[in-house]
C-alpha cells in the first residue's frame, strides 16, 4: 500500500467529535471543553497590550530538505532530484527554483539547515518536535507535554477571552498536554477553514432554535445543583471546578472570541493573497494535500492579532513516498511559497512580526535518494527548519548538511535547541520542573536558544 494512502487515511482518523461531557458543562454551546482549558488560568491580564506569541506551521508528513530549503544542485541526478535552484535577495543563498516568492522576501526569514534526531516514525517525530523527549509506547499519545501545554501552563491566558493555546483544526500526536491535564490540552477550531465554503466555528454556534437567554437558564438549574454538590463537598474542589466553568462561560459567550474566530471578516483580496485553492480533488495525485490549507494559516494570525499566544497549524499532508516531484510540483510548493509569504506580509503590514515567531517544520526530512516511485522517504538524520518573526534575524542559514543532504556537516542543532528557541522568545523557563507520579521533569531534556538566528 502506498504511504501516501496511508497519510489519508490518518487524517481521517484524526477526526474527533465534540467532546459531550464538555458540551454539557459549557451549557450546550459545543465542544469548547473551556473549564478545563482553564484550570490553570490564574495568570489572565486584564489589558490587551502587545506580547510575544508563535505560530507553529506544522509541515507533517516531513517535507524533503532537497526539495525545499537545501537544494543540492551539484549532486547526481538521483540526489539532486527534479526541481532547479534559485538565488535570493540575500547573497549566497539559495533555495529550490520552486520557492520563487520565498527567495524574493529571504531577507525576512531564516533557515536551520543542520537538524537532526534518531526516529523515522511519524508520530514518533511529531513527539520529539513537539515535546523535546522521545514517544512512548504508543506514539500517537503524549507522554510529555507540548510547547502549546507548556506555554499554558507556564504563562496562561494573555486575553481573558480566549485560550491560550489553539489548534487548526485538530490535536495531532505531540500536542497534547500529558501530565499536565486537560486544563492544558489546546483547543481544536474542529471547523476547518480548508473546506469550502464559509468558516463557521461550531463551539460557538447554538442549537437550532435555541437562544442565548434559554441556556443561561440552563446554566442557572446547573448552578442550583452544584451548590447542593458543593455543600457536600469537604475538599473544595467542586469550587474550584465552579470558578473554572464561570471562566469558560464568559469565553463562550465572548464576543472578542467570536470576532477572532470569524475569518468571513477578511478582506477578500487577502484572502486570494494567502491563496484559495479549488475543491479538494479525490483524484488528484496530490489528494493527501489539504487543498486550502492557506486559510488555516491567516485565521492562525487573526488569532495572534487577539491575544493567542501559540497557535499550531496543521499543513499535512507531506509524505511524498509516490509521485513525489509531482505533488510538490503542483501542490505543496506553490501553496506553500503564496501562503508563506503572505502570512509574513501580513503580520509585518499589521505589526506584528516583531512580537511574533514564525516557526515551520515538520517531524524529519526525506532520503537523499529518489526511490523508485520517483519521492522520498522517511529521513531523520538531517533536515530543515525555517524561522522568521520575533528575534528572528531575516537572511540567515545556520549549519549546514553535507554535499548529499544526508547528515550535518556543520554546526549541528537539535529539536530541542528550536524549542528553546521559541521558548526563550516566550518568557518560558525551560528549567523549571513539573512532576508526574512524583518524579520532577524538566520542561527540556537538553536543547539551548539558537543564537546564530538571533
Amino acid at each position: 500500500m502506498p504511504v501516501s494512502r496511508v497519510g489519508c487515511d490518518d487524517f481521517r482518523n484524526t477526526l474527533r467529535g465534540p467532546n459531550r461531557r464538555a458540551f454539557v458543562k459549557a451549557g450546550a454551546l459545543g465542544s469548547l471543553a473551556l473549564p478545563g482549558l482553564l484550570r490553570a488560568g490564574e495568570k489572565v491580564p486584564t489589558s490587551q497590550t502587545r506580547t510575544n506569541n508563535v505560530i507553529l506551521l506544522w509541515m507533517r508528513g516531513g517535507p524533503s530538505h532537497h526539495d525545499t530549503w537545501d537544494p543540492k544542485p551539484d549532486a547526481p541526478a538521483e540526489v539532486r532530484g527534479e526541481f532547479g535552484v534559485i538565488n535570493t535577495n540575500v547573497s549566497g543563498v539559495r533555495l529550490s527554483d520552486m520557492l520563487p516568492m520565498s527567495a524574493k522576501v529571504m531577507d525576512k526569514w531564516s533557515i536551520v539547515r543542520s537538524l537532526h534526531h534518531h526516529d523515522a516514525g511519524h508520530s514518533a517525530g511529531d513527539q520529539i518536535c513537539f515535546t523535546g523527549y522521545n514517544s512512548g509506547p504508543n506514539p500517537d499519545e503524549n507522554v510529555h507535554p507540548s510547547i502549546g501545554s507548556i506555554v499554558s501552563k507556564q504563562l496562561g491566558h494573555l486575553s481573558p477571552g480566549l485560550p491560550p493555546y489553539v489548534m487548526i483544526p485538530r490535536a495531532l500526536p505531540g500536542a497534547g498536554s500529558a501530565y499536565l491535564g486537560v486544563a492544558h490540552k489546546p483547543f481544536e477550531t474542529q471547523a476547518d477553514p480548508a473546506n469550502p465554503g464559509p468558516f463557521k466555528l461550531p463551539n460557538f454556534q447554538l442549537a437550532q432554535g435555541v437562544t442565548f437567554d434559554q441556556v443561561d437558564d440552563r446554566k442557572g438549574l446547573l448552578n442550583r445543583f452544584d451548590t447542593m454538590r458543593r455543600a457536600a463537598d469537604a475538599t473544595g474542589q467542586l469550587d474550584a471546578a465552579d470558578k473554572f466553568q464561570q471562566r469558560a462561560w464568559d469565553i463562550l459567550t465572548s464576543p472578542a472570541a467570536r470576532d477572532a474566530f470569524d475569518l468571513e471578516k477578511e478582506p477578500a483580496k487577502l484572502r486570494e493573497r494567502y491563496g484559495l485553492q479549488p475543491a479538494f480533488d479525490p483524484k488528484a495525485s496530490n489528494r493527501c494535500g489539504a487543498p486550502n490549507w492557506a486559510q488555516r494559516m491567516l485565521l492562525a494570525r487573526r488569532l495572534v492579532e487577539a491575544g493567542v499566544r501559540i497557535v499550531t497549524v496543521d499543513l499535512r499532508w507531506w509524505d511524498t513516498h509516490v509521485k513525489g516531484f509531482e505533488s510538490l510540483r503542483e501542490g505543496f510548493l506553490p501553496r506553500w511559497d503564496r501562503a508563506f509569504t503572505a502570512l509574513l506580509e501580513d503580520l509585518e503590514a499589521r505589526g506584528l512580526l516583531e512580537t511574533t515567531l514564525v516557526l515551520a517544520w515538520g517531524e524529519f526530512g526525506r532520503t537523499p535518494k529518489v526511490n523508485n516511485d520517483a519521492g522520498r522517504d522517511h529521513y531523520p538524520n538531517v533536515f530543515s527548519a525555517a524561522l522568521a518573526g520575533g528575534p528572528i534575524k531575516g537572511g540567515r542559514v545556520v549549519g549546514a548538511s553535507d554535499s548529499t543532504g544526508a547528515f550535518p556537516k556543520a554546526n549541528p542543532k537539535t529539536p530541542q535547541d528550536v524549542l528553546a528557541t521559541v521558548y526563550r522568545h516566550l518568557g518560558v523557563d525551560t528549567e523549571a520542573q513539573y512532576t508526574n507520579n512524583g518524579r520532577p521533569i524538566p520542561v527540556l531534556p537538553s536543547g539551548k536558544p539558537i543564537d546564530e538566528l538571533i
